[in-house]
Order: C-alpha cells, then sequence, then structure tokens
C-alpha cells in the first residue's frame, strides 16, 4: 500500500498521539495545559479519575488484551520484540489502550455536561451487547481479566453514549465540498521497491548499491512503457506493488506521487517518482473518477467533522484535572495465556450498534 495510513479507534477517536496525553504525563501539564496529579487514595485496582469519572483495572484489561490479541492474530507474539525509539510496542499499546478508554471516560463527562443520554432501547443494545461479549468468554478469561457481565455493560454503555456525544457535536456540521476539491483520479503504477521487511515487518531500507540497481530496473521499465509496450505487461513483469491501481484524492498519497499523478493528463505516463516506498513509473487512467469524487466528498466531510468535534474535545480536556495511579498502571502487563484469546469486544459493539 502506498497511501497514507490512517488509524481510526471509532469514528470520533483522534490520533494516538493526542490521546496519550488525554491521561498520561509526568510534569505538572501536558499540552494541553491540564493539570496532571499523582496522587495515592485510590481503590484498590482504580487506574485512574478523571474528575468524577473512575477506571478500573478489569476495565483496561479488557481494552488492552483485546488490542493484544488483534496484534497477535496478525503479526504473532514476535511482534512485541518490535522497538521504536528504544520504546517497545508493548509499552506503545499499553499507551494506546489507556488513552482510548481515557477519552471515552472524558467523552462520557461531556455528555454529563450536555446532557446527552442514551436512549431505552439503546441501554437494551448495549445490554444485549454485553451478555452477548460475556458468554464468548471462558472461566479463565474472566478469572484472568477479572471482569463480570455488570462490567463489560458499564463499558458498552459509555463507549456508546461517547459515540452519541461525537454525533451530537457533529451535527450541524455539513460543509460543501467542491468537485475540484475532491476530485478523484485512477492511476496505474510500476513500483521497484528500494527496502525489505525482516521477520517483525519492520523495514529494512537497501545498501545504496541495491538502490542504485533498483533505479536502473525502474529506469528500464520507464523506457519500455515510453515506446507504448503494454504497461499492464510491464506491471506484470516489474512492479512489486501487490496492487497496480489506485483511485485518490488531493492530501492522500505521498507528496512526490500525488504532484506527479494530478499532473498527467488520461493516457499521459510519468517519470521515474521517487517514494519512500521505491520508484514509481506511473500512468493515468482518468483524470476525473465521478463516483470515486462523490465517495471522497463524503470522507472529507467526516474528516471536517472530527476536527471541529476535536476543537471542542480540546477545549474540554483543558478544564479537567486527571489522577493517575501510576504505581498501579507500572503493574500493568499483557496476559500470556494460550486461554485467554478474547478479541471480539469491539466487534459485538458494532453488530448492535452499526459501523
Amino acid at each position: 500500500m502506498i497511501k497514507k495510513r490512517w488509524k481510526r479507534i471509532a469514528a470520533y477517536v483522534l490520533c494516538a498521539v493526542m490521546l496519550t496525553s488525554v491521561i498520561t504525563g509526568c510534569g505538572d501539564e501536558n499540552s494541553f495545559g491540564t493539570k496532571v496529579v499523582l496522587t495515592t487514595g485510590f481503590a484498590k485496582d482504580e487506574i485512574f479519575r478523571i474528575e468524577t469519572s473512575s477506571c478500573k483495572l478489569p476495565e483496561l484489561m479488557v481494552y488492552l488484551t483485546t488490542i493484544q490479541n488483534r496484534y497477535e492474530n496478525v503479526y504473532g507474539e514476535e511482534i512485541w520484540k518490535t522497538k521504536a525509539d528504544g520504546v517497545t510496542l508493548e509499552e506503545n499499546v499499553k499507551n494506546i489502550a489507556l488513552a482510548q478508554i481515557a477519552q471515552i471516560k472524558t467523552m462520557n463527562l461531556m455528555a454529563e455536561k450536555y446532557e446527552v443520554e442514551l436512549s431505552d432501547e439503546e441501554e437494551a443494545r448495549a445490554e444485549n451487547a454485553a451478555k452477548a461479549y460475556y458468554e464468548t468468554l471462558g472461566k479463565r478469561e474472566i478469572e484472568l481479566l477479572g471482569v463480570s457481565e455488570k462490567t463489560i455493560r458499564a463499558l458498552y454503555k459509555e463507549f456508546a453514549r461517547a459515540e452519541k456525544m461525537y454525533q451530537y457535536t457533529i451535527k450541524d456540521i455539513n460543509p460543501e465540498i467542491s468537485d475540484d476539491e475532491a476530485r478523484t483520479i485512477t492511476v496505474q503504477h510500476i513500483l521497484i521497491k528500494t527496502y525489505a521487511l525482516d521477520g517483525t515487518g519492520k523495514k529494512i531500507e537497501y545498501t545504496e548499491e541495491a538502490k542504485q540497481d533498483a533505479y536502473r530496473r525502474a529506469l528500464e521499465a520507464l523506457s519500455q512503457a515510453k515506446e507504448d509496450e503494454d504497461f499492464d505487461a510491464l506491471i506484470r513483469k516489474y512492479s512489486e506493488d501487490d496492487k497496480s491501481t489506485y483511485s485518490f484524492g488531493k492530501g492522500e498519497m505521498e507528496e512526490s506521487f500525488e504532484t506527479a499523478a494530478f499532473n498527467l493528463g488520461t493516457g499521459e505516463i510519468s517519470d521515474v517518482v521517487e517514494t519512500e516506498f521505491g520508484y514509481h513509473i506511473i500512468k493515468c487512467i482518468n483524470t476525473f473518477d465521478r463516483e470515486e469524487t462523490d465517495a471522497n466528498k463524503i470522507k472529507i466531510v467526516e474528516q471536517r467533522r472530527e476536527e471541529a468535534f476535536g476543537q471542542e474535545y480540546d477545549a474540554y480536556v483543558e478544564t479537567l484535572t486527571r489522577n493517575l495511579n501510576e504505581e498501579l498502571w507500572n503493574t500493568v502487563n499483557f496476559i500470556h495465556d494460550e486461554e485467554v484469546t478474547t478479541q471480539n469486544f469491539f466487534e459485538i459493539y458494532t453488530e448492535y450498534f452499526g459501523s
């Protein structure tokens, strides 16, 4: 894939970097100017408090274990050996889980402020979802997570109320998006990579010699493309991307790729374009895709709504005092037990509340 990777915990969740500042911090103030207080006086299993809202260890463990098992299901347990800037992936995932549940708690405080409540029907859906999820847990999972059906029910209700708070915040935001702003084009490309992947999926950049060889092959492919050879055949012969055709709008691709693509007319072929993935030869298939452009308008509207929510959320967070039980937090670790495989907490929520 060469598209920018946008990660969303849910429709209303902002980027993980912002999320971690909701509750964690080691100074008196974080980037939001909100006071972070590390205190004693917590309940035995209380991880943090944000104003009147409290998070208990079993609640956090549902989030953390769900994320852990989803990673392991895709990448295997070896993934936890990965480090970035000296920080293990396990530590990063812990922070994401903490930040995720902290934002849900914060959004429920916002909901109280704006008197946003679940309807009886939504309450019933949360209860049914909790029952369905709890029935998927084995005895060992219940024991190690420390959860009850009541805990799960409370988590689902908070999740639903947070989502409702997001919808309440963005309900009047309906910007007009022009065709030009949302214009989506379709291209084919040949990719000659300048990196390999190790056993953990980490990128290993080519040596200078290997990179020069990749560039030579890219020039070779370009020469044949300029001589009107069948581009599909050249893709099969040269390309190292598992996908040959992309439809995208502005701001979705790496800048060099996007600039070259948007400057092409239908049927035109670019020179060699370098990105973080390697060398590309791009052929424009369509300079304006009506269907994709309309779909991109919807996406841009959602981005504008998220930005508007983020502004209101940030302003609200600045008013809050957070208390982190640092001693307990430092003892939190992944559960490594072959009987603990649960990973469908969010999927079951979606089954009952929709996407």
